[in-house]
């Protein structure tokens, strides 16, 4: 039987159970079982994982492990440019495009608040999501371990909070995504662009009291909906700022 010694590192310790977490551990392996098979028997999705060293060299998720062998498994790297380490993954996670699953409607608004394309549609089934991601070099976003353990997925974040607001600061920090905001360039309800436009073009669709208090407008070609700078939008820019102060 092969026994190989593991150690987690930072929040993939959230996943194991308390007597394995911040401390190695041996434990029996299946019979050519891979690098990648046992993170995730030990319940760590793959796509959490940026860097496995075995025996202190980097290595892939389909390096088999030996008697003896030392695995050390570490999350996504926010301060340092690993990328000539990686070996279990063509490159870093950080392709910044987002496809968010049944429960993280919430979150998927605010990301495109930022300017993030963010795919999200509450009919997404589990296999979709997984080919969309692929196919469009998606990050998959999703509270669901198991979607994050399907073999197609190579980039995703298990998503830690439970309220929106909550969740979007998470993703703001684990990911580093404050260089590459681009505020209210993107439709909350669609995805697609916004554009400004002239309030007379859009007067006959807004509501009596916005055509008196406001002058500035943003329109979605796509689904033809009008934005200002409301109350909702002052507190979505309140959001931004302070995820942007405190990345």
């Amino acid at each position: 039987m092969v026994t190989a010694t593991f150690r987690f590192y930072e929040e993939l310790n959230d996943f194991l159970p308390t007597e394995r977490r911040k401390r190695q551990f041996d434990c029996a392996c299946a019979q050519a079982a891979t690098t990648k098979h046992m993170i995730e028997a030990l319940g760590v999705p793959h796509t959490e994982v940026e860097l496995v060293l075995v025996n202190g060299e980097s290595v892939g998720f389909g390096r088999l492990l030996n008697d003896g062998d030392r695995v050390a498994v570490y999350p996504k790297f926010e301060a340092l440019d690993i990328t000539p380490l990686l070996r279990v993954r063509d490159q870093p996670m950080r392709v910044m495009r987002f496809i968010a699953d049944a429960h993280l409607g919430g979150l998927a608004r605010l990301l495109r608040m930022a300017g993030f394309d963010t795919l999200y549609d509450n009919g997404f089934q589990d296999d979709e999501i997984a080919n969309i991601s692929v196919r469009e070099g998606r990050i998959v976003l999703t509270r669901d371990r198991d979607l994050l353990k399907r073999r197609l997925i190579t980039h995703g974040c298990y998503v830690r909070a439970l309220k929106s607001a909550q969740q979007f600061r998470e993703i703001f920090d684990r990911l580093n995504l404050a260089r590459n905001t681009l505020p209210f360039t993107l439709c909350l309800h669609c995805n697609s662009p916004l554009r400004a436009i002239g309030k007379q073009l859009v007067q006959d669709r807004l509501p009596a009291r916005v055509r008196e208090k406001h002058e500035r407008f943003s329109t979605c070609d796509t689904c033809r909906r009008v934005f200002w700078e409301g109350s909702h939008w002052r507190h979505m820019h309140a959001l931004l700022d302070e995820v942007m102060i405190a990345g």
